[in-house]
């Protein structure tokens, strides 16, 4: 395999790649013919890396637009689909492979023939985009080490075997070796396949650049001893955040590089970029077979029956990225967090308020819930994740799931909590863009005590300056709905639903007897203020217990409530 030689191609009906598992002891070819055949070659690695199984899975469409040709020219469209559905399913982390099999689809109306054209043109332009990202990488990495020869650490293999031609970060590093700026190359073994050892060594040796093999556990001290001048890595998933999904291990590196000061650079290309993933915590991890770990070679290396985890990739955040470089620009994570898409900054804004509300003793432990909507007219709310100490929150702890029906939009990601459905509950049927649900001292005891003792189902509250603070049509008074805490959180929120539809005009919060309160509005800055006034109301409510029939009165007569002193009070 020469260095003009692409490592896939189509020939006569048939994607011809190089078998990446019998690299470097020898050279061979496959000739694949058949859906099941990219399958099998995606799924054991013989064709790896994210834009190659990207270009592979578009080919293998066209394989099968082949294969189920109609007759008089059309295709079998339905059989077409289910090829590329089980293509997609094949790798489910690298974002390459769906965008690669989505965008053949677009010309499958058109034949097979059409299908196959836009495969050789991703082709085609693989080279192309490789090229630019190559050159915009190597242009900034001199820019910000310009006095030397440097000396590079790399993870996994992206170079042209990764994709078609020239590769993504080893790319970077041929590139600046041909511009005579490259003094040695540590190079990763990368469990567990030893993608490192046995590809990047190789085809760094075939291009005559000097490097040493690193064993993986060894590259932080490489890094805090200064045998490192930059780290550069691919990536299989970027999330709108910055969040990058790469090879196990790269998470390590990253904090090792940040811990010495050194500069962290993912190469990829833009179709790596999955803008409707908020943050790397909803990429889903692909965990491999346990013998990848116990044997070598065939040959066992821990005792018979030992448990594995084996994770194929790790999640880098984004604060420990200094520039993530594709073939169209540069972004710097560390410094332009402003230039990031929204849903990074609402996670974050989101974190930021659970943990100040953590602090003022309202989310206790991991309890309570924050959710906000990105897109006011899109589908989907972002939640804090269940089970998550609120006071240690970051943007990453988020959840993405249906406003509507408050199902996770990725079933294997972080789990949210049951009363996600009250917060869906809330979006089906007012104009919230924001929904806060916490455990403040004051409404959760007023709400109780309420339930307990009153002989109705709402709390009403009168002449209360606070309550212009609701944001109230008519400021002088209201009456906050009190729910029952069934154990089943969805009929909590059944419940929600009905009341909110039957009352367009009802207050912008709810309590729950025994367990908290809920309060929503157009940001999360709003509907924090109005926990806020809540939460204080509900304190001069229990603060003036003496004239409790009065501070809780009905707001009119129609709305009157029969109420009973409380315990240890006169009326």
């Amino acid at each position: 395999m020469n260095a003009q030689q692409p490592s896939l191609s189509w020939e006569d009906g048939a994607i011809v790649t190089i078998d990446q598992r019998v690299l470097p002891h020898a050279t061979r070819q496959l000739r694949l013919r058949t859906v099941d055949e990219v399958i099998e070659a995606v799924s054991a690695l013989a064709v790896r890396g994210a834009p190659a199984i990207g270009l592979a899975g578009a080919l293998g469409v066209a394989l099968s637009a082949l294969r189920h040709q109609l007759p008089g020219g059309g295709v079998d469209r339905a059989a077409v689909r289910e090829d590329a559905r089980r293509l997609v399913a094949a790798r489910p982390t690298a974002v390459n492979l769906e965008w690669a099999v989505r965008r053949v689809l677009t010309r499958l109306d058109e034949g097979h023939r059409a299908v196959l054209d836009e495969g050789l043109a991703m082709l085609r332009e693989d080279a192309e985009v490789n090229g630019a990202m190559v050159r915009r990488a190597a242009d900034l990495l001199v820019g910000l080490l310009p006095d030397r020869p440097l000396r590079l650490l790399t993870h996994c293999n992206t170079g042209r075997l990764a994709t078609t031609a020239i590769g993504t970060a080893l790319g970077v590093i041929l590139e600046l070796a041909a511009r005579g700026r490259v003094a040695e190359v540590l190079v990763d073994e990368t469990r567990p396949l030893l993608q490192g050892a046995r590809l990047t060594a190789w085809e760094l040796r075939e291009a005559g650049v000097p490097h040493r093999l690193c064993v993986d556990s060894a590259a932080a001290a490489a890094l805090a001893t200064g045998m490192v001048d930059c780290v550069l890595v691919g990536a299989d998933r970027i999330a709108a955040n910055g969040d990058v999904a790469n090879k196990i291990g790269t998470y390590g590196i990253a904090v090792a590089a940040a811990r010495s000061a050194v500069p962290f650079l993912v190469i990829a290309p833009e179709s790596t970029r999955d803008p409707d993933l908020a943050t790397g915590a909803g990429i889903k991890i692909e965990e491999r077979g346990a013998a990848e770990v116990t044997e070598c070679a065939g040959a066992p290396v821990a005792p018979a029956g030992t448990a594995v985890f084996n994770p194929a990739f790790d999640v880098t955040p984004a604060e420990l990225i200094t520039a993530i470089v594709s073939e169209s620009r540069v972004v710097r994570p560390r410094e332009e967090p402003a230039a990031l898409p929204d849903a990074n900054r609402l996670g974050d804004a989101v974190a930021a308020m659970a943990r100040t509300l953590y602090e003022r003793g309202w989310m206790p432990g991991t309890s309570g819930n924050i959710s906000v909507r990105p897109d006011p007219a899109g589908p989907t709310a972002l939640i804090t994740a269940s089970g998550r100490d609120k006071g240690e929150l970051t943007g990453r702890d988020m959840v993405a799931v249906d406003a509507g029906t408050a199902q996770p939009v990725d079933p294997d990601g972080p789990r949210a909590s049951a009363e996600t459905a009250i917060h869906a509950a809330v979006y089906r049927t007012t104009d919230a863009r924001a929904v806060i649900h916490v455990h403040a001292p004051y409404t959760t005891a007023v709400a109780g005590r309420w339930a307990r003792e009153a002989a109705g189902t709402g709390l009403p509250l009168r002449d209360f300056e606070l309550l212009k603070g609701l944001g109230l049509a008519d400021p002088s008074g209201t009456e906050i709905p009190v729910f029952p805490n069934h154990a089943d959180v969805g009929r909590i929120a059944t419940e929600v639903a009905a009341h909110l539809r039957d009352r367009p005009d009802a207050p912008p919060a709810l309590l729950i007897a025994e367990h908290g309160v809920t309060v929503w509005g157009r940001d999360l800055a709003q509907a924090r203020n109005r926990l806020e006034c809540l939460e204080a109301i509900c304190q001069l409510v229990l603060l003036d217990a003496g004239n409790w029939p009065a501070r809780a009165a009905a707001v009119s007569p129609e709305t009157a409530v029969e109420t009973t002193p409380w315990e240890g009070q006169t009326a």
